[in-house]
């Protein structure tokens, strides 16, 4: 089984555990569960979630199953699914069996489910002791091929979900109040250019983009007064849609966008997160792409871009569905 990508190969359930956290981004808590969708012996997709807690009704569960179901069916066409989970096995092994059912009675066929407690996988479904011993298998992550191959593909896993977040977490201190003065001095500026012509803020605000982009490039770092600048003017929708356009699918321009989203005063960062997000989602990170909408969304609820990406992660739609489908939103000029 391989990658749609071919970055890496998998052989066994073990490849498989190890190869989780680098399709997620992060490495899995005790009490997630993660569907995996394969394809012709590829993996095309997988989607994580949180177990209710041990002490939720059942319904929680339930609720859980229906929503990740069709999300998943959306992936067809699907050959088979492995579904893997992460704690101990009173709390896990009726839930997987429970997702497992779930899913076939959609019509999905589950090829195993697996359940990691510890440095040990346990296979649910196979009881031939022979290959899935009653006590489990042991694997050690940093000694498979797999996670060498994955280095060298250059794919990350981070140690958990608050190391995503830490990403594009604010800045503060020193760094808060250099940003805070140059936004200031910012809105000052905007206020003389737009006195000069009502066209004059989206011309600069092309200028900045082009500008802060081919920087970033060049392996400069932004100053305080380019980042504020930069991020008053994409409050303009067709500044942040010409941000869009020229934001390349790449870790580099990942990385531009989660630095912006940093450094930017609390009120502007919506426009950059939402480009975090959607190029994110480009280079295939679901789970920074859905965080980075998130914080979008916590600054302005009624963000719409970033609301409408936040729907298309959760409904398991691809990148290019969801541009498709927003290519008259953007530009709305109620946003």
């Amino acid at each position: 089984m391989s990658f749609s990508d071919n970055k890496l190969t998998v052989r066994s359930p073990a490849d498989l555990v190890t190869a989780v956290p680098y399709l997620l981004g992060f490495r899995p808590s005790d009490g997630s569960i993660v569907v995996i969708a394969i394809r012709d012996r590829r993996v095309v997709f997988a989607a994580r979630s949180d177990l209710p807690a041990p002490d939720a009704p059942a319904s929680d569960l339930l609720d859980l199953v229906a929503n990740l179901v069709p999300v998943v069916r959306r992936q067809q066409p699907i050959t088979d699914l492995m579904i893997v989970g992460y704690g101990d096995a009173d709390r896990l092994d009726p839930a997987l069996h429970a997702v497992g059912e779930a899913f076939t009675a959609g019509g999905m066929t589950v090829r195993d489910l697996l359940r990691v407690t510890g440095t040990r996988i346990f296979n649910l479904t196979c009881d031939n002791p022979a290959c899935c011993p009653p006590q489990g298998t042991p694997f050690d992550p940093t000694a498979s091929l797999v996670a060498v191959q994955a280095t060298a593909a250059g794919l990350v896993a981070l140690p958990d979900r608050a190391a995503v977040a830490a990403r594009f977490a604010p800045v503060d201190g020193a760094a808060r109040d250099g940003i805070r003065r140059a936004t200031t001095a910012a809105v000052a500026r905007l206020k003389s250019l737009n006195a000069a012509g009502s066209t004059g803020g989206d011309e600069a605000g092309a200028q900045a983009v082009r500008d802060a982009l081919r920087q970033h490039d060049a392996g400069k770092r932004l100053t305080d007064d380019e980042v504020a600048w930069l991020t008053l003017l994409l409050k303009r929708p067709s500044v942040r849609d010409l941000a869009v356009a020229l934001t390349q699918p790449h870790d580099r321009h990942v990385t531009f966008w989660a630095e912006v989203t940093r450094r930017a005063e609390e009120a502007l960062v919506p426009a950059p997160a939402t480009l975090l997000a959607l190029t994110a989602w480009r280079c295939g990170d679901g789970a920074l792409a859905a965080m980075a909408a998130d914080r979008a969304l916590q600054v302005d609820p009624t963000y719409q871009l970033a609301d409408l990406l936040r729907q298309a992660l959760h409904a398991g739609l691809p990148p290019s569905a969801f541009e498709r489908a927003t290519a008259t939103v953007r530009t709305s000029p109620s946003e």
